[in-house]
């Protein structure tokens, strides 16, 4: 079997990173991006930066940086309890726009050296470093684990030249690996870990750290005394199989020994684009009436310009409502043509709403067009 040289590339607290960029004077303290952009924002510009302490709301953290990380804040946690923590940071609105583009941006650079990426995500990407090594080999460097990571050198400095920004990156001979090794390192590492590597890196951290092997998973395994990918490795199939159902047991045997035949894939083509947002307060249908049909709005004309940039129109025009109870509901029409029009988005989104009564204060609005096709001569 040919050698496989694969990075996973994962940029250092990406939003943080993008923010430090905005405000360097905030480089070295615990800084926290989360809730919505509004008129405090600001107050931000002229520098007066508003802190964690006293807040109140059902703001998430997006991110943080890593002197914030140290005092326990992390992604997905909530606003209040990382007051809790760190009252002192300071929080800062996310600008999904901005990190669109500077993710647009490094993406650009990495692709300028190898061409063979595949995306997952606004901050992480996949690298098929195979073609770049092979050819580097007339270079004279008899090790070619060595000319992988000159190659992964010079995607650092292509991504900090281009953005400013850091990235670690994992080298393994596979996507599942290579996930695990981008960690090893951060901020602004790189990690080489060969196939003899496997026992000596791989095998002494815990089984939380394969992708794919979840919460309930982990405090599963945990209960049966198995906390190490090594100590998974060591477990018979038969026995994982019978804890955890055929597919997913002999996968996780497979993912503690590091075996992953999956490809980098290029290129995939998108099922559906789709825009939502969780309000800081609760919003009533009626009293809010202006407030939730402007949002409404701009929600579409986001979508309608993701449908733009992507190439792509659709026929599936679908609506999400989450209610203060958290009672979810979704409702689609199926237009005769494909669109990326946001008139005719929002036309149909409405049609969508009239559909749903609302009768509780609304959490969360969400649209999505689906059914994509490519838009080949749209006006």
């Amino acid at each position: 079997m040919t050698a496989r040289y694969i990075a996973h590339l994962d940029m250092d607290a990406f939003y943080a990173s993008v923010e430090l960029l905005r405000y360097p004077q905030l480089k070295g303290r615990p800084v926290v991006v989360g809730g919505r952009r509004r008129a405090a924002q600001d107050d931000v510009a002229t520098g007066d930066f508003a802190s964690l302490r006293g807040y109140t709301g059902r703001g998430v953290v997006t991110t943080s940086t890593y002197e914030a990380r140290a005092l326990g804040v992390f992604s997905a946690m909530g606003l209040m309890k990382a007051a809790k923590l760190a009252p002192d940071a300071i929080l800062l609105p996310a600008d999904f726009d901005a990190y669109r583009r500077y993710s647009r941006m490094f993406k650009d650079a990495v692709r300028a050296i190898t061409p063979q990426v595949e995306d997952r995500g606004i901050d992480e990407i996949y690298i098929d470093l195979t073609e770049a090594v092979i050819g580097s080999a007339a270079d004279g460097a008899p090790d070619p684990w060595a000319r992988a990571r000159a190659v992964a050198l010079d995607i650092q400095r292509a991504v900090r030249e281009a953005t400013g920004l850091s990235c670690s990156v994992g080298i393994t001979p596979n996507k599942l690996l290579s996930k695990i090794a981008s960690e090893l390192n951060k901020p602004g590492g790189i990690s080489v870990v060969r196939p003899d590597d496997l026992r000596s890196v791989i095998w002494p951290l815990a089984v939380r750290k394969i992708n794919g092997i979840g919460p309930k998973a982990n405090a599963k395994l945990e209960r049966l005394g198995v906390r190490t990918i090594g100590e998974l490795a060591r477990q018979d199939p038969a026995w994982l199989i019978g804890h955890f159902g055929r597919s997913f047991g002999a996968w996780m045997h497979e993912a503690a020994h590091g075996r992953d035949e999956r490809p980098v894939v290029t290129r995939s083509e998108p099922k559906s684009v789709s825009r939502e947002t969780t309000f800081e307060n609760d919003l009533h249908a009626v009293h809010d009436k202006a407030r939730l049909s402007k949002i409404f709005t701009d929600l579409c004309v986001r979508v309608a310009g993701d449908l733009v940039r992507k190439g792509c129109a659709g026929r599936t025009i679908g609506l999400k409502i989450r209610f203060d109870n958290f009672h979810t509901v979704t409702r689609d029409l199926t237009l005769a043509v494909a669109t990326q029009d946001a008139a005719v988005i929002r036309r149909a989104a409405g049609e969508c709403l009239k559909r749903v009564p609302l009768d509780r204060r609304i959490r969360l609005l969400g649209v999505r067009v689906g059914g994509l096709t490519v838009a080949l001569a749209m006006e």
